[in-house]
């Protein structure tokens, strides 16, 4: 099985099923095709597309099998694996889980326009408008109420670690990169995806990367730079 992503530091889509794999400890080759200049880097799109029809990453190959989209590489990884709990194995839960995911993948595009994901920076805390705000208080409620529901036998959204939380961890980081202030019961939660070994391993892959990609690289006053052999 081959998973085919960007750069770490940057690339939210590829961090969620490489969570999933390297999570549950399920086997595969990782192929990272460092981002263009560009959003329409021509060269870029020509080595993405010889893994993928979309032209984009994420991408999972299984022998004769690609699958190009998140939610159904985690599906498909689900299916493969019945024995690991990768969606809840309760019903209700699952069914939350697979809910608050598909919200995630199809929503937030205030928050994820704005505020895109760097985990090399932290920058300084300000008012960034009402539909951040609308955007921070709905995960945050998401969080609160799985956690209240189904989080009692650990510090994630279903209690263990599963694949709604790979699907909110890129946002979660945007809360920390860009000093987004949130209550206890969510930094709590926030802090326990930064201490996820899986999320550890990828955090440092990140911030040895020597790539920096201008468009994802906010132009705002930064009080953290965790890569600063990049100075």
């Amino acid at each position: 099985m081959k998973l085919i992503i960007a750069n770490k530091t940057y690339s939210s889509w590829s961090m969620r099923p490489w969570l999933v794999l390297k999570h549950f400890g399920i086997a595969f080759d990782e192929v990272l095709v460092p981002f263009g200049e560009t959003f329409d880097d021509p060269n870029w799109k020509a080595v993405v597309s010889q893994y993928t029809p979309a032209g984009k990453v994420p991408a999972l190959l299984d022998n004769d099998i690609r699958v190009w989209e998140t939610l159904a590489m985690i599906e498909y990884i689900a299916e493969l694996h019945p024995t690991l709990a990768i969606w809840p194995k309760e019903t209700a839960a699952r069914a939350m889980a697979r809910a608050i995911s598909s919200e995630m993948h199809a929503g937030f595009g205030a928050l994820r326009s704005a505020c895109p994901m760097n985990l090399g920076k932290r920058h300084a805390a300000k008012d960034r408008g009402k539909s951040i705000v609308d955007n921070v208080e709905r995960a945050c409620e998401i969080w609160k109420t799985a956690r209240e529901q189904f989080g009692s036998n650990g510090p994630f959204l279903f209690g263990e670690f599963c694949a709604a939380d790979a699907m909110y961890a890129p946002l979660a980081t945007r809360l920390v990169t860009y000093s987004i202030s949130v209550d206890i019961e969510a930094q709590n939660y926030i802090n326990a995806l930064y201490t996820l070994p899986a999320f550890i391993e990828w955090q440092k892959a990140a911030l040895s990367e020597r790539w920096v990609v201008p468009l994802d690289e906010a132009d705002e006053p930064v009080i953290e730079n965790y890569r600063p052999h990049l100075i």
